[in-house]
């Protein structure tokens, strides 16, 4: 999650000890503790609170906050439908506003395979676009899911390893690319496989107007680390078709 700064930026001069919990224990401490609740999980519980307080400016902030978080437009939607019949009516009235504001005319997630996780924000600087990751397990094998929006790819990069090492990607929804340096790209769809050795340049990711997931093993080596390199560039990802 960003470092929050809002409480200083808007109240660091006036109340600074209470800027000073609103980002540092606040956002900084609780909203953290991810082994407890996850980002999107805290933001629903958040979005929820404040519509049933009737607290609309707060509810707009965290509004884009989950949005941020992986909260679709649909969720927002039910999570303000269902507490009607609990909070009121009214609420929901004035709430469907900022929900549409906040999510504009977007298009709504496709239905994937399996579910979207957070947005991929720690290796955010090495996509072009954006990608979700989700944790399947740690052990004995670390293995995630990852989803990628159309057009989305991440950098060259290199699974270094001493001994063993490498990578397993499983196809699992949409369609996608993968290419090793000095290789043709190969198309991906759901069912394929690809066994990524160690040290070994490549990349993958979505093709240019369908959503992909792949869920990707780390197998586990000898001083393993990975080596990111530089982007896919637009005009050699243009001409797969």
């Amino acid at each position: 999650m960003k470092k929050q700064t809002a409480g200083r930026e808007r109240l660091g001069n006036l109340a600074p000890k209470f800027a000073e919990l609103n980002d540092d224990v606040l956002f900084g401490e609780v909203w953290t503790r991810e082994d407890r609740l996850s980002l999107r999980d805290r933001s629903l519980i958040t979005i929820a609170a404040l519509f049933s307080a009737g607290l609309y400016p707060q509810l707009k902030s965290h509004l884009i906050l989950g949005k941020e978080h992986g909260v679709t437009k649909d969720e927002a939607v039910e999570i303000a439908t269902q507490l009607a019949f609990y909070c009121g009516w009214p609420k929901a009235w004035s709430a469907f506003p900022i929900i549409d504001e906040v999510y504009g005319k977007e298009e709504a997630l496709p239905k994937l395979t399996l579910p979207l996780g957070e947005p991929n924000d720690s290796f955010a600087r090495y996509f072009i676009g954006k990608s979700y990751l989700k944790p399947l397990t740690m052990e004995p094998i670390p293995t995630f899911n990852v989803t990628f929006e159309p057009g989305c790819r991440n950098n060259w990069h290199i699974h270094r390893a001493d001994k063993g090492g490498g990578q397993l990607l499983i196809c699992v929804h949409g369609s996608g690319w993968y290419q090793e340096w000095g290789k043709e790209a190969r198309e991906l769809r759901p069912g394929d496989s690809v066994m990524i050795p160690a040290n070994v340049k490549h990349w993958h990711g979505a093709a240019k107007d369908c959503w992909f997931q792949h869920i990707a093993q780390e197998i586990p080596g000898e001083n393993t680390n990975t080596e990111w390199c530089e982007p896919v560039n637009d005009a050699q990802y243009k001409t797969l078709k």
